[in-house]
């Protein structure tokens, strides 16, 4: 049975790398005709474009895999079935329990594999490749709205309008509040540069203060600035919560909370990275149903496509889960795991069924 279990594993890893490979070059293909009309030499060069699509490639992984897995496992399985070994494992004692376990084992390796690269890779990867283009794009790292990038500490808003390649915040505008909510001041500088001991320099400083008596008005060369507003910070918010790391998330979910600030985005994205790695089992699951139907002529190609089409619905089922969670707030653990519950009673029904025939 060992030697049965590695050559399972053999064909449908072998097909899941080919189904993946397609699908990565394809993205690869859309990505460089996106960024086709973007290029400007010398600043953003065709180099660059690459550069900036192979710092993709672990996003697309990961958001492709599950679609490749159950892709490859349906070419794989239906091979099997039309070449009649599908039939002989079974009829020489192989148990449909033991085959639920085989796969199950394989997809949890693959799902670790998820989980490695949405925690480690892809986060650092679709950063650098955010700030790659936009430095040679704009010359600056980020700029999150159209009034720049907003953080709230404390009492206090700020107000970035660009964070520059050194590291340096870009007119930043900080509005001071009173414990009673009533604004007390308004700090603007032309810029502020983090320093070694933890604390920001601004730069060209103008303070309005604002009392019952009125606006007073100081201007200072520079000034310190001490806040929980660190680089680290609004490097978090120059991505998307889904392309975080686990970490990442747990932290930022924590000030936010501290702030007194809605977290259920974030609560949402940081239980979807937890759920996510469970697709890979699942969708192999899905496949295994499709085996035990008897081989006939196009049987394969139809099969591959049944796969595209089960990968993509799970896909855009579960974004929808997590939306309507996020609008009904729904519990974000139920949002993240409702999909895979109900594919994976699909799943089920469709083995219970698949035993009967």
């Amino acid at each position: 049975m060992i030697i049965l279990a590695r050559y399972l594993s053999r064909e449908i890893l072998g097909s899941v790398f080919l189904a993946i490979s397609m699908l990565l070059l394809l993205f690869a293909f859309l990505d460089l005709i996106s960024e086709i009309p973007d290029i400007r030499p010398p600043a953003y060069t065709l180099t660059k474009v690459l550069l900036y699509i192979l710092l993709r490639v672990p996003g697309h992984l990961l958001e492709l895999l599950p679609v490749a897995t159950i892709v490859g496992a349906l070419f794989a399985l239906a091979r099997l079935s039309a070449s009649s070994e599908f039939t002989v494992m079974r009829t020489s004692g192989l148990a449909t329990r033991r085959l639920v376990g085989y796969l199950l084992l394989l997809g949890t390796l693959m799902g670790s594999l998820i989980f490695v690269l949405g925690e480690y890779v892809s986060p650092h990867s679709d950063r650098a490749a955010q700030q790659l283009k936009v430095r040679a794009t704009t010359g600056v790292i980020a700029r999150q709205f159209r009034t720049g990038l907003w953080a709230k500490d404390g009492h206090n808003f700020i107000n970035i309008q660009a964070l520059q390649p050194d590291g340096a915040l870009v007119n930043p505008l900080i509005y001071v509040f009173a414990d009673d909510l009533r604004l007390q001041a308004i700090r603007e500088a032309k810029r502020a540069v983090w320093q070694p001991d933890g604390s920001w320099l601004l730069e060209d400083v103008t303070d309005t203060h604002l009392s019952d008596r009125g606006a007073h008005i100081e201007r200072h060369v520079s000034l310190p600035w001490r806040t929980d507003v660190n680089p680290d910070l609004l490097a978090v918010l120059m991505i998307p919560p889904d392309q975080m790391s686990l970490r990442t998330l747990d932290a930022y979910i924590e000030h936010l909370a501290e702030n007194r600030q809605k977290t259920s985005r974030y609560e949402a994205a940081y239980w979807n990275k937890i759920a996510f790695p469970l697709a890979a089992p699942i969708m192999l699951l899905i496949a295994l149903p499709f085996a035990f139907h008897a081989p006939r002529s196009g049987n394969v190609s139809g099969r591959v496509l049944a796969g595209i089409l089960i990968g993509l619905g799970f896909h855009l089922m579960n974004r929808l889960s997590a939306h309507l969670g996020l609008l009904n707030d729904w519990p974000p653990a139920l949002s993240a795991f409702a999909t895979l519950g109900l594919f994976t009673l699909g799943a089920l029904i469709a083995l219970w069924r698949a035993e009967r025939i």
